[in-house]
């Protein structure tokens, strides 16, 4: 059966909630992408099914619909739980609107739950991550002009004292100092404007690949899981490869400090897959980029797990903290996310970079 849709409801098909639209019968006549997205069916399947049959023993949600016809005015039932014929379960608040637009009667809006507070903790983080760049610039430049002034006087020093051995300790000043330098540099780097262009996403991951093999011991194994049909997008070259190195470094070092199972070998696995009907920073994309950097390390501290992408938060004795940090602000540059999960044996860092359909048509042909 084909979905049929007065043209004044066209704009559903680019919401990020699932949106249902039901005749005089309850039977389904439409249902939009973002509906198909998440109750993981698809318009074809239940398009002509009564919606009982799509949301079998809900009572709730046919107290909604009988609470909005009886009242002749939209009807929102919250936080209430929904099986589809398929057996999912999900956490949803619907919102059941009387319309008088044939063939739909009834629009039916759901909003998921977790959904929503994915929505809310990525924008908790946009704003920690903003706070989190103002106060390391300002650190960085207030520190910056002292320690260039007192490696220079360690400098001055060193050609002043009488004794040639004594310069082991100016050159301990003059070598700190340069550390910090290079950290503070490191702190500025954000905020160079990104580049943007064709960027294929393999590529990126095979520049990160040669690296970690060229830097790590024998017997670290980076495993290769590509989607190779994927297209390009538009991004900075160098800066996602700043962010992905930084992660897949952080999981290199995490395995070489565990004690270790012999039977079972370092491995690294760089995935990549098409994710559609993204929500993104509250702007929905038809189709992203899912990159996963997976490790079978010791996993994250559950004390830090909360505060990985924050500065100077590091898991590792001697971590400066700032590699999470580096590459949560580049990927928020490329519009797109991060996210982890992690337990002993698997962490996996998801990275979320979409596909804008104006930055489709810039693309470099393939030869």
């Amino acid at each position: 059966m084909n979905q049929t849709i007065p043209s004044s409801f066209a704009g559903l098909e680019h919401l990020a909630t699932a949106v249902l639209l039901l005749d005089q019968e309850r039977n389904v006549v439409y249902a939009n992408p973002g509906a198909e997205v998440v109750f993981a069916l698809s318009a074809k399947q239940i398009s002509g099914l009564n919606i009982s049959q799509v949301f079998p023993d809900c009572e709730i949600l046919h107290s909604a619909l009988e609470n909005a016809i009886t009242n002749h005015s939209p009807f929102r039932e919250h936080e209430f739980v929904i099986t589809t014929l398929r057996q999912n379960s999900l956490a949803v608040t619907c919102t059941v609107t009387p319309v008088e637009l044939p063939p739909a009667c009834l629009v039916l809006e759901f909003q998921q739950m977790d959904q929503q507070l994915r929505i809310a903790r990525e924008e908790r983080m946009l704003i920690q991550q903003q706070a989190n760049a103002e106060l390391l610039r300002n650190l960085a430049h207030e520190i910056r002009n002292p320690l260039g002034g007192l490696r220079g006087a360690a400098q001055l020093l060193e050609h002043e004292l009488p004794q040639v051995s004594l310069r082991e300790y100016t050159q301990v000043i003059i070598k700190e100092a340069d550390r910090l330098q290079s950290l503070m540099d490191r702190l500025l780097v954000p905020h160079r404007v990104p580049k943007y262009e064709p960027t294929n996403i393999h590529e990126v991951l095979e520049r990160v690949r040669s690296l970690l093999l060229a830097e790590s011991p024998q017997g670290m194994i980076v495993r290769r899981d590509y989607d190779t049909s994927l297209p390009d997008l538009i991004g900075d070259r160098e800066k996602l490869i700043q962010a992905v190195l930084n992660i897949a470094r952080n999981a290199v070092q995490a395995m070489q400090s565990q004690s270790g199972d012999m039977h079972a070998p370092s491995e690294i696995i760089l995935r990549t897959r098409a994710e559609r009907q993204v929500t993104l920073a509250k702007k929905r994309y038809r189709v992203a980029i899912k990159l996963q950097i997976i490790d079978n390390g010791p996993g994250i501290p559950p004390d830090i797990r909360d505060r990985i992408f924050y500065p100077l938060v590091s898991g590792r004795d001697g971590g400066s903290g700032l590699g999470l940090t580096l590459a949560q602000t580049f990927i928020t540059q490329h519009h797109g996310m991060i996210e982890c999960d992690s337990r002993p044996g698997h962490t996996c860092f998801t990275i979320l970079l979409p596909i804008e359909s104006t930055a489709m048509k810039c693309l470099i042909p393939r030869q």
